[in-house]
Parts: structure tokens; sequence; C-alpha cells
């Protein structure tokens, strides 16, 4: 069974595109895509700071 989510996301495939995320590294900015394995890992253990 499909989700609503999921069922948007096939409809709509064609105007999908590549998202480059990129996050600040050493005091400069760099696309998380380029990071090896290791630093892919501390990226997503990463907690987002939320300003309450």
């Amino acid at each position: 069974m499909k989700t609503q989510t999921e069922d948007i996301l096939t409809k709509h495939i064609e105007k999908r595109s590549k998202c480059l995320v990129y996050t600040r590294v050493m005091g400069y900015h760099r696309p998380v895509e380029s990071f090896n394995i290791g630093k892919k890992g501390e990226h997503k253990q990463r907690t987002h700071f939320a300003e309450k």
C-alpha cells in the first residue's frame, strides 16, 4: 500500500531534480555528496539548531 507522499512523488517524477546539500566544514561550504563514508555518517548524526 502506497502512502500519499509516495503517490505524489511517482506521479510527478518528470518534474523532480537532484538537490545539492551544502554544509559548512572547517570555515567553508562543501557539498555533502563529496564527503567520504565516515564524514557522511557524522553529518547524519548531527543535531540541528532550532531557535525557540
